[in-house]
């Protein structure tokens, strides 16, 4: 099964080789879970938003584990990832996509 939620947030880059200036994107969080009937579904969609209410219409740069970080798709990719593992519902695979063109993913080895 796989759920998406879409989400506003600002970044920066600021680190020697990748510097730009503050800007926004559209993001979205997908996550594919491997469940085994419809009663697990509550569990993932509650944890995947409550990662997105985490970052909805935040400045990226200011989040705690983001810190000194440039806050890249592929860092957010592996920060949700890492996310709802901790919430107990461990994703076979995320993506977060940045642009219509530009996105990243994380999948756990052999899904």
């Amino acid at each position: 099964m796989s759920l998406s939620r879409p989400f506003v947030a600002d970044h920066y880059h600021d680190l020697p080789g990748f510097v730009e200036a503050r800007h926004g994107h559209n993001w979205e969080a997908e996550a594919s879970f491997s469940i085994q009937d419809g009663s697990q579904e509550a569990g993932c969609a509650a944890a995947l938003e409550a990662w997105v209410r985490q970052v909805d219409y935040t400045l990226l740069n200011q989040q705690a584990g983001l810190q000194g970080r440039n806050p890249t798709a592929e860092l957010l990719a592996g920060w949700l990832f890492q996310f709802l593992e901790a919430a107990g519902q461990p994703a076979a695979r995320v993506r977060i996509r940045e642009k219509a063109n530009y996105w990243a993913a994380c999948a756990r080895q052999g899904s």
